[in-house]
Formats: C-alpha cells, sequence, structure tokens
C-alpha cells in the first residue's frame, strides 16, 4: 500500500519548484520525481495547484471554447493535433499539395504549445483577447482551445455550468497501456534530473505498478478521472464527447468525423470527396508528428519534446506486464467500474 504523509502549513516551497507555497494536503514521495499533493481528490504536483485554483476562480468560459481533457498518456498530444487541424483547416490547409501546407504551426510547434494545458504555468490564458498570451500568440483560432487533466468535478463552473456552449473532449485510454506508457514516461523525466539529484534514475515496474493499482498517478486515479467525464458524457451529451484512444486508431475516419461534428465545424461533403478527413489524419498521424524536427529535438522546459511521443500503439503493455499484474489490474477495473457502462476492449 501506498503511504502518504501530511504536509503542514510551516513548510514552504515544494522540491525542485521555485514557487513558495504553503500546503496542507496529503503528500507522496515515493514516484521520487516530484512529491505529488492530494488536491479535490486527485494527486497532482504542488507547482500546479495555484494554477489550478486560479483557473478554477478566475476562468471565464465562453461560447467557442473548447476544452480536451485527458489523464497523462493517453494520447493527449495527438488530440491536440487533431482538434486544432480541424477547427484552423480553412487557414491553415492540411493538404501537403498545398502552397501554404508548409506555413502549418503543427510542422514547427508542438501541440502542447500549440493547446497549452491550463494547470502548468508557462501556459497563460488571456480571457479577454480568446488567444494565448504566450508561446504563439499569432494562432489565433476560430475557437479557444485549451487542456487539462484535472477531475470533471474541479473544473471551473463556467464549463460545467449549461450557461454557455463550451464544449469538453475527452480522451481515455486502456488502462494496461495507459499505466505502461505512465511508468515508462515518469522514467524518461527521471533521466533528464541533473546528477546531483538525490533520486535514483529508474522506478521499477512493480513499485509503480503497486502504487498505480493504489490510485496514486499523475492526476489520478485513473478509475475516478475517467468515471467523471464518462458520467457526464452520458448526462450531457451535447456538452461533453468522450472518446476512447483504441477507436481513434483503428476508426480514424470514422471518429474524426465524430470529432469534427461535435465541434461544430463538420466535414462537408465535398471536403470528403477531395479527401480533406484524410490530410489532417496524415497531417497529425503519431508517425509524422513524432518524425518532425520539433518534435525530436526541440524542448519545453525541463522536458524535451520527443520524451512525449514513444510507440502510440495499441497492445504495447503485452512487452511489460506479467499474466499476474494484468489480472489485477483487470479486476481492479472491473470493481471500480462496476455499473458504470463504460468498458475496455483489450
Amino acid at each position: 500500500m501506498a503511504t502518504s504523509e501530511t504536509k503542514t502549513n510551516n513548510d514552504t516551497k515544494s522540491s525542485h519548484d521555485d514557487l513558495a507555497i504553503t500546503l496542507d494536503y496529503p503528500k507522496f514521495s515515493g514516484l521520487g520525481h516530484y512529491d505529488l499533493y492530494q488536491y479535490q481528490g486527485f494527486w497532482c504536483f504542488a507547482k500546479v495547484i495555484e494554477s489550478i485554483k486560479d483557473f478554477q476562480q478566475n476562468f471565464k468560459a465562453s461560447e467557442t471554447d473548447l476544452v480536451i481533457a485527458s489523464t497523462p498518456k493517453s494520447g493527449t498530444i495527438w488530440l491536440k493535433a487533431l482538434a486544432f487541424a480541424i477547427v484552423n483547416r480553412f487557414r491553415y490547409p492540411c493538404s501537403s499539395v498545398s502552397k501554404n501546407y508548409h506555413h502549418h504551426p503543427l510542422l514547427t510547434v508542438s501541440p502542447h504549445d500549440l493547446v497549452p494545458f491550463v494547470e502548468f504555468k508557462h501556459d497563460t490564458l488571456d480571457n479577454d483577447h480568446l488567444r494565448f498570451t504566450k508561446n504563439n500568440p499569432t494562432h489565433d483560432s476560430p475557437c479557444r482551445l485549451i487542456a487539462t487533466h484535472i477531475f470533471y468535478p474541479s473544473l471551473p463552473e463556467s464549463i460545467k455550468t449549461g450557461t454557455t456552449k463550451c464544449k469538453v473532449i475527452y480522451l481515455c485510454r486502456n488502462p494496461r497501456d495507459i499505466f505502461v506508457s505512465l511508468w515508462l514516461f515518469i522514467n524518461e523525466l527521471r533521466a533528464q534530473l541533473p546528477e546531483s539529484n538525490d533520486y535514483h534514475p529508474s522506478l521499477s515496474i512493480e513499485e509503480a505498478f503497486e502504487f498505480f493499482c493504489n490510485g496514486v498517478s499523475v492526476f489520478g486515479p485513473f478509475w475516478d478521472h475517467v468515471l467523471g467525464y464518462w458520467k457526464e458524457s452520458l448526462e450531457n451529451p451535447h456538452k461533453v464527447l468522450f472518446m476512447k484512444y483504441e477507436d481513434l486508431k483503428k476508426e480514424r475516419k470514422t471518429q474524426l468525423k465524430r470529432l469534427a461534428e461535435f465541434i461544430g465545424c463538420s466535414f462537408t461533403l465535398e471536403e470528403e470527396r477531395q479527401g480533406v478527413i484524410e490530410d489532417v489524419s496524415s497531417l497529425c498521424s503519431f508517425e509524422h508528428l513524432k518524425n518532425l524536427d520539433v518534435n525530436k529535438n526541440g524542448s519545453r522546459k525541463r522536458t524535451v519534446n520527443k520524451a512525449y511521443f514513444r510507440k502510440g500503439e495499441i497492445g504495447d503493455w503485452e512487452n511489460h506486464l506479467t499474466p499476474q499484474m494484468v489480472k489485477r489490474l483487470d479486476s481492479l477495473m472491473e470493481e471500480k467500474l462496476q455499473g458504470s457502462g463504460l468498458v475496455f476492449q483489450h
């Protein structure tokens, strides 16, 4: 069982963070990269709590806002690219034969910068101008695209209420692949820490698996995260679109049409005849994004962009999980998701 401790009001600065903040939340140090704190039911880094609070208290959703939500390592960067390409396809054509294709932002800018996370400090939203004030202020979109990993109940009220037409797209992934990808990503981040850092650069899969099954993961527990958005998508399907990574991989054209229709900018019959859906799919494919120079050699603060692109495959868990791990994880998911109607195919 993962252990935790409480950080008192006498403590200030979190490790590796210049932000002086007093915390009074359950704390977990077992992952060894950054300490995790339990805030409103989910685990996150100390440095993002103030950003989340500010988001909750001050963000005012507009009619055209589009929120991309997910658990970490569920294909978020892919969905960001797809959403950006779809809503901007008239300004930035996705066909490689178009004369303006080489000016497409996705060719030179990370999707994480084009659609920034609200919980990370370098992504600053400008409510007045419906655009981002940092990174790429010239890339204005017909709608404001923002992303988050936080739980549905913790979203600002202006997003959740029916007073605006703001929409939420949620992407989830098979928990077996989620766990493996998250474990490898954590070790990738730990390997980038300075040599003087006290933490060991590798976390065993057994140890990480124990944490995950006990609900301790970045923006976890996993099951609470997916259930929050799943239930809302059933109650308000016009407000929340629930998508699965596996469906997006296997039924790409169908899912892209579904995504565009939900956003409010469906592909026309003429666009379908011209192959626009295929152009969007090709431009935003995992393989294409992974091999772009910005994603091979670029970086974002302490993380190199290539860390966000590993395999992008379905079923890589088979190369890492033991039969005992699979049995335990499947049993846990069956217990946690029981009665919800949400199932994951393997």
